[in-house]
């Protein structure tokens, strides 16, 4: 893989982790159209997805901090038989909503070589069920920013809230689905504020982005794939950067009512790339740029 690769690849995952657009679904159309899927695909995306958590922690630190240090007291308090259901604060209560919505990814997981390998099985390769997954993002999208703006904070968050987010980010493992789309348009659904809505979603994909790098580097080990360190490192620092700009571009999108343009960029990216699918089938074989 080339530097310049690297480049492209880190700022689409640095730019699309975070803006709801799927950041699975661009890179699989990026390694899809360049001939550059496979093993070694695999572990450099899971290097782009530590970059970006990266991000997270430097854009939201100060609540990390806050959330790390009372998950610390409430495990003393478990242990020492203090802890209370009744008498939680609120970092505490999100907490124990972000486990549950956390636990809903279980069922999810045990199928996610099918979620993985849907696309690979419609045909020469074809991105159809990522053009379909990307018409989905659109439809949820342009449904969230149509409903009423909530006010739940943090400390306002119900057990049937946190099922909910982690239900529809279980449904984000699809290539095409966005994993923060599903869950800001379901903390909106549920009526978070949209500040909340942002920090529930990015915080929540702390866990759940670092478990599939961990599951995706495991495989790429097993599987003795040949690490590039130059272009590992460069994607690494350019998804960070990338990531970071782009956490503050949702959160004014989302405070100036600017959200739905996502949605009409993944429609129109959906519809192109199911006619590039079906004409892909009809070749019986994928286009691949600069082969």
């Amino acid at each position: 893989m080339s530097v310049i690769s690297a480049v492209f690849q880190a700022i689409i995952q640095g730019l699309t982790e975070f803006l709801p657009v799927s950041s699975s679904g661009h890179l699989s159309l990026f390694q899809h159209f360049t001939g550059q899927s496979g093993e070694g695909a695999l572990l450099f995306s899971a290097v782009l997805h530590l970059g970006t958590l990266v991000a997270v922690f430097a854009a939201f630190y100060k609540t990390i901090w806050e959330l790390i240090q009372e998950f610390v007291k409430m495990l003393k308090d478990i242990f020492t038989g203090k802890f209370s259901f009744k008498n939680m604060n609120p970092d505490r209560k999100v907490i124990c909503m972000m486990v549950l919505s956390l636990a809903m990814l279980i069922p999810f997981y045990i199928f996610k070589d099918f979620f993985q390998g849907v696309g690979e099985d419609s045909g020469a390769g074809s991105v159809l069920i990522e053009g379909i997954c990307f018409l989905y993002t659109a439809g949820l999208l342009l449904i969230a920013d149509k409903s009423s703006k909530g006010t739940k904070t943090f400390g306002d968050v119900t057990v049937k809230d946190s099922l909910t987010v982690g239900f529809f980010q279980g449904i984000a493992l699809l290539p095409g689905v966005s994993r923060s789309g599903s869950t800001i348009a379901s903390g909106l659904f549920c009526g978070f504020s949209r500040d909340t809505a942002v920090k529930y979603s990015f915080i929540l994909g702390i866990p759940t982005i670092l478990g599939g790098c961990l599951l995706e580097v495991k495989d790429s080990v097993s599987q003795q794939v040949e690490i590039e360190v130059l272009p590992m490192v460069v994607g690494f620092v350019i998804a960070a950067i990338v990531g970071l700009l782009a956490i503050r571009l949702v959160q004014w999108l989302l405070k100036t009512d600017k959200f739905k343009m996502f949605a009409y960029y993944t429609a129109a990216l959906g519809a192109v790339v199911i006619l590039i699918s079906v004409v892909e089938l009809i070749m019986g074989k994928a286009i691949v740029f600069g082969a």
